[in-house]
């Protein structure tokens, strides 16, 4: 049996006027991520270390933004098509691991949620789907709350 690991980031300016979608959650607060699709930067680097681990480019080659098709898309369908992307090619996840950086809002009350939505698409349990959160102390464009980020780890196996 053979074990592949990805790597994912994303980054994105949060805005007023957008609604914020972390994890297929919508989560209240005064600014939305700006971006081409719902910008949910969980769901991307979800997705691009999936594509990374299974070596298929990243979500930029699979989805760019210059295509209208994928205006204002709900990541869930590309976390979607991207599962679909890797077990074409003969894997399956194993377990996923993230990190959101962001100073607001706090997301403990939607990891549980974030966790079930992710698990659904990606045919895990939710033991498998681990979503931690840490602030940059007020430094940085995510201290000051110009921005977010998110971290992902997954790990592949060959069917």
């Amino acid at each position: 049996m053979g074990f592949r690991i990805g790597q994912g980031v994303d980054f994105h300016q949060l805005t007023e006027g957008r609604e914020l979608w972390l994890g297929g959650v919508k989560i209240e607060h005064t600014k939305g991520a700006l971006g081409h699709s719902d910008a949910d930067v969980l769901l991307h680097a979800i997705c691009d270390a999936l594509l990374g681990a299974a070596c298929l480019g990243d979500i930029g080659f699979h989805f760019p933004d210059t295509d209208q098709t994928y205006k204002n898309i709900d990541s869930k369908i590309l976390l979607q098509k991207t599962v679909d992307l890797v077990k074409t090619e003969g894997y399956e996840i194993v377990n996923i691991d993230s990190t959101l950086c962001l100073e607001l809002p706090k997301i403990k009350p939607y990891v549980q949620q974030m966790q079930q939505t992710i698990a659904a698409i990606c045919g895990l349990t939710v033991k498998d789907v681990s979503i931690k959160a840490t602030t940059t102390e007020r430094m940085g464009f995510v201290g000051r709350e110009e921005g977010l980020v998110a971290y992902a780890t997954i790990l592949l196996q060959t069917l």
